[in-house]
């Protein structure tokens, strides 16, 4: 069901849902990505010959029949072991090809490493973080080494507010660009969001408004992503699960979201509801929090439109609400003007980043959070969100944390190096131009971000065993070895070589 359960849409769905679902003869899409003002030749998204053979994309299913991989399996004579006898449909585990690490038991924090001085976080990072993977040579350890320091400088001339001195070092990077060693491509972003802070702090005009090709470029790489990687699935699936136990005697649902991304989440989540509904016609909600700098008109019109004609494809009634997320920006905050129902079950989708680009109103986001009284929310948090640090020790941690996923894309197999810097630009980039650019307001530190959760009123729930197999069994699935699960106080936690990637964790007022 939430992993692997297909159903057939109809069939005037639109050419974009065909192709998100895997229909890659849609000629007329193809051509118009191909002859886009940003078509880079060697990559087209919906090619899989430039990809390598990947499983269905779970996002979005339209096969002509309704086929579980339970079946796939069995085509190909292997006995997958059934996790949930009572419902065998519901999670169906994958082929044990690839053995992941073993998920270990951490009853404490992941463990951090000392930040009080970045040289010394840099040496342990090299001995621990890399200890597991091919050993750098020393040339590439001192040249990661060196780059890191200068951003770090530029940092700390940032804090200070030096930008003269900021804008002398960030012209010393200008060498850098976004092909090479994973260090030097995340080095090259880190420096032009840098550079984008100055100009922002100089009031320079900067221009960053999505364009429609933009948006399909975005969506193709997100496709590709969830493919060679099991980011995109431990989150939509340890999520959705979370949500469906939360709210599992409720046919009438409204999810507030923060990040709607695709809207991929809750094609996978209105999958469930149907199944369960017991007669009655589900109905689910969702009103979704949107900055709309980031989001171009098309692609929340996208969103809309193929959320809707999937609900109506399984039988379930579907209604989406695109608030404003800067509105909420204001002080004092109030409760956002939406549409409240008692009759419905309330959650939460808040990953912790939703708030990065201005941190300073996390506390208050959590307040009016609180004030819905939520049966669950559930939260992500990428590591890299750290504002309980300083500006440059933030750096280093947003740093290394990128060049784990990095890492983990590079180690991807069958993959064009086209199809990864595509991922980098409309994926990756963004978020670490968020990263930096949050601390333009707010360069102060805050408490760390479950302590503010725990200031706002809300407690800590443990995830289901079911839900943390099925966490485990997203890892088996992944191409590569190297991904495993991590159980961290209540948290799930994945991660690369050791090095967290993202975690997942549920609250209750």
């Amino acid at each position: 069901m939430l992993f692997e359960s297909t159903v057939s849409p109809s069939q005037d769905q639109n050419s974009l849902l065909r192709w998100i679902a895997g229909d890659v003869d849609d000629h007329g899409l193809k051509q118009l990505l191909q002859t886009g003002p940003d078509f880079i030749p060697g990559f087209d998204p919906m090619d899989p010959g430039n990809l390598g053979y990947f499983p269905q994309n779970p996002i979005f299913t339209s096969p002509p029949e309704s086929i579980g991989l339970y079946q796939q399996l069995e085509n190909q004579e292997m006995k997958p072991q059934i996790l949930n006898p009572q419902n065998p449909n519901f999670f169906l585990p994958f082929p044990q090809e690839q053995q992941p690490l073993p998920k270990r038991l951490n009853h404490g924090q992941i463990p951090k490493l000392p930040f009080s001085d970045h040289e010394l976080f840099i040496k342990k990072q090299q001995l621990v973080g890399f200890q597991e993977q091919k050993p750098l040579m020393v040339s590439q350890q001192q040249q990661a080494a060196t780059l890191l320091d200068q951003l770090c400088k530029v940092a700390e001339m940032v804090e200070t507010g030096n930008f003269s001195h900021a804008q002398g070092i960030l012209a010393r990077l200008n060498h850098l660009s976004p092909v090479g060693k994973t260090f030097q491509r995340i080095g090259f972003y880190f420096k032009e969001a840098l550079q984008l802070l100055l100009l922002m702090y100089n009031n320079t005009p900067v221009s960053k408004n999505p364009t429609p090709f933009d948006v399909i470029f975005k969506m193709g790489a997100y496709k590709v992503f969830s493919e060679v990687s099991p980011f995109v699935q431990f989150v939509n699936f340890t999520s959705n699960q979370a949500f469906l136990e939360a709210l599992e005697n409720s046919d009438r649902i409204h999810i507030v979201d923060f990040d709607i991304g695709f809207g991929a989440q809750w094609a996978s989540f209105m999958q469930e509801l149907p199944m369960r509904s017991k007669g009655v016609v589900p109905s689910l909600r969702i009103t979704a929090f949107v900055s709309l700098s980031t989001y171009h008109p098309i692609e929340l019109g996208l969103i809309r439109e193929n959320l809707e004609q999937f609900a109506n494809g399984i039988g379930v009634n579907f209604e989406l609400e695109v608030l404003n997320f800067d509105c909420l920006d204001q002080n004092p905050y109030s409760l956002p003007m939406f549409r409240m129902n008692e009759n419905e079950a309330l959650a939460v989708n808040f990953p912790v980043w939703s708030a990065s680009y201005r941190p300073s109103i996390l506390p208050n986001l959590l307040r009016i959070v609180k004030q819905l009284r939520p049966k669950i929310v559930v939260s992500l948090d990428r590591g890299c969100d750290r504002n309980d640090l300083s500006f440059p020790q933030h750096i280093i941690n947003a740093f290394y944390s990128y060049i784990s996923l990095l890492e983990s894309l590079d180690a991807a197999v069958n993959v064009t190096s086209d199809a990864i810097n595509k991922i980098e630009r409309f994926l990756i980039v963004p978020k670490i131009e968020t990263t930096v650019l949050g601390r333009l307001h707010s360069l102060e530190k805050m408490p760390p971000w479950k302590t503010l959760f725990a200031s706002a009123g809300f407690t800590p729930l443990t995830f289901s065993n079911f839900t943390e197999t099925q966490a485990e069994c997203v890892v088996k699935r992944a191409q590569v070895q190297g991904f495993h699960i991590e159980k961290c106080h209540a948290s799930l936690v994945l991660c690369w070589q050791q090095k967290e990637l993202i975690s997942a964790s549920a609250w209750r007022c």
